[in-house]
């Protein structure tokens, strides 16, 4: 690491190598050189003057790129792609009259972005699944545990730990969806030429349409897809960069609404993220568990949601055939969305694979707040012994305010069911209302929710991505 110039935190501190190599200079170019080897093969099949010999010198050196002649050549040409064209030519002299031609420079350079979008894409669904599969068990293991729920952040009618996982695991399951859409509309830009219109391969094949035609689908399966785009400019649209974008985001923000949930459970300390033996939660307070993965989750996750403007700002703005503003903000937006979402998936992996829940601070809490829940069955229960709905209603109404009084303003624990027990009216004793403060009474149907979700929703994707299974995650810093 060099320490005398700035380098991305990115790569250095959160992305794994396997993404960082997919946006790497060394995968790109050699990209470049198997599209250049994929139209000299498919120009040979259609008729053009290219020989066999040729295509082979093309393939011996498609990966032993010498990269400091086309730095060189750079230099003087102003032009990366005509200075890789000049270095594969030296590498190839028989073959260099052959390269690139009919192409424009978006030949190599847009089609291996689709490339490495289309890699990419799947590595964040292969992490995704496995968040997914961390998720589901955690949410089964703990689909009877019954915990206070909170709207608003207001303790409210009682869920189960495993529902509230459900919730979480529920959108990630829709950003599954939405990725898998994605994957499957990625179509390379193929061979269009300078405005889309295949002007040169018209001239290079003398007119004739029906070969023409054939190119691009040829292309397409040579570097494994299904297609090329119908029609284009000289690029592939740009609208493709932010749907990929926008994947993301989506990604981004379901990470996020599961990490705030646990530094709120954390605080309350009900449910904690994994923490280290020698781990240090503060400089100062030796005391502290910080959730730092979690914090950094949500840091990260800000900024791929935001990174997913640039796209669609640019695709708005292209002119025309195409414009160059789009170059610099692609080389920036799109690789570090992906490193950045690719460090958010190994934190979510982390956490959700060592998620810690103390159940006794569970039951605590939800048996301070139980009793106020408990109110509806309470008065059911005393209309049963011959009460009075309304009068019962009113009643409880003023004890609830009582009670609340002796918590919020004494600092005493909640005495609900003292006072019901003391008023006559309900003829209820205080063992009477204890019997019924078992929370599993109050939490609806959240362990059969789970079991169906889980079931109906969740395994089907984790049957057909079984192949993609198994991934741990270490976090370095």
């Amino acid at each position: 690491m060099s320490t005398d110039r700035y380098s991305s935190p990115l790569s250095e501190r959160y992305a794994s190598k396997e993404m960082q190599y997919i946006f790497s200079q060394d995968k790109k170019f050699r990209t470049w050189r198997k599209l250049w080897i994929a139209l000299a093969e498919t120009e040979q099949a259609l008729g053009l003057d290219i020989t066999d010999e040729q295509i082979a010198e093309l393939k011996a050196h498609a990966e032993d790129i010498n990269y400091e002649d086309a730095r060189e050549r750079e230099k003087v040409v102003r032009h990366d792609v005509m200075s890789h064209v000049y270095a594969y030519g030296l590498q190839c002299p028989k073959a260099k009259g052959i390269i690139h031609l009919g192409a424009t420079s978006c030949y190599v350079g847009d089609n291996t972005d689709i490339i490495v979008m289309t890699e990419a894409l799947k590595l964040v669904k292969k992490k995704l699944v496995n968040v997914i599969a961390g998720l589901a068990k955690f949410a089964d293991e703990y689909k009877d545990q019954p915990t206070l729920a909170f709207t608003h952040f207001q303790p409210a009618q009682p869920t189960t730990v495993g529902k509230r996982a459900s919730l979480w695991l529920q959108e990630f399951m829709m950003d599954y969806e939405d990725l898998e859409y994605v994957l499957s509309t990625m179509k390379l830009l193929g061979s269009k030429g300078t405005t889309g219109t295949q002007a040169s391969f018209l001239e290079l094949f003398e007119g004739d349409h029906e070969k023409i035609d054939k190119i691009d689908p040829m292309i397409a399966e040579k570097m494994g897809f299904s297609a090329c785009v119908p029609v284009s400019g000289q690029t592939y649209s740009r609208k493709v960069d932010t749907r990929v974008l926008n994947v993301l985001a989506g990604i981004a923000a379901s990470a996020t609404k599961m990490s705030n949930d646990i530094r709120l459970l954390q605080h309350l300390k009900e449910v904690e993220e994994p923490f280290e033996k020698t781990q240090i939660g503060s400089s100062a307070m030796a005391y502290k568990r910080n959730p730092m993965r979690s914090e950094r989750i949500a840091s990260l996750s800000r900024y791929v949601i935001i990174d997913a403007l640039n796209p669609a700002i640019t695709s708005a703005t292209q002119w025309f055939e195409r414009t160059l503003d789009d170059s610099a903000n692609k080389r920036l937006s799109i690789p570090e969305g992906f490193l950045a979402i690719d460090g958010i998936l190994d934190l979510c992996i982390n956490v959700t694979d060592g998620l810690k829940v103390y159940p006794e601070v569970i039951r605590k809490h939800m048996m301070a707040e139980l009793p106020f829940m408990a109110t509806e069955n309470i008065m059911m229960d005393a209309v049963k012994a011959g009460g009075d709905r309304q009068e019962l209603h009113e009643r409880i109404r003023e004890l609830s305010m009582e009670a609340g009084k002796t918590v919020k303003e004494e600092g005493k624990d909640n005495n609900l069911l003292e006072l019901i027990a003391a008023d006559e009216a309900f003829g209820l004793s205080i063992d009477e209302l204890k019997e019924s403060m078992d929370p599993a009474k109050y939490v609806g149907r959240s362990s059969r929710q789970v079991e169906v979700f889980l079931r109906d929703h969740i395994k089907p994707i984790l049957e057909s991505n079984k192949d993609l299974l198994g991934v741990s995650a270490e976090i370095n810093v």
